[in-house]
């Protein structure tokens, strides 16, 4: 089963961004405010380091998270969607007047 999904509406986000601004990566850091969302940066303007954990793609983009906000979604199925509303300060869909959103399943036993 795969750590992290995206909506047919967050695959269409994802595209148009990437057409934007080139190659993109998303990250969850699980602090408060906009690190609880996933934010979505230009793939050459993000550092990933070794407190990141690699749970997939959605669409062409890779999906990172902090290794302690792991800790506590490692049983759950990402799904990434789409929502109106502005999203966190610094990533990419903010302009376009919605944000992403971070929606989970508890894997079966």
């Amino acid at each position: 089963m795969e750590k992290v999904l995206a909506t047919e509406a967050a695959l269409e986000l994802i595209e148009k961004l990437v057409g934007k601004h080139g190659p993109v990566l998303f990250h969850q850091s699980g602090g408060c405010c906009d690190g609880s969302s996933p934010m979505c940066y230009p793939k050459e303007d993000f550092m990933i380091g070794d407190s990141d954990v690699l749970l997939g793609e959605i669409g062409t983009a890779p999906f990172y998270m902090n290794k302690k906000q792991y800790e506590y979604w490692k049983h759950t199925q990402l799904i990434i969607d789409v929502v109106p509303g502005r999203g966190g300060m610094f990533s990419l869909e903010g302009p376009e007047g919605v944000r992403f959103l971070t929606r989970s399943k508890v894997f079966p036993k």
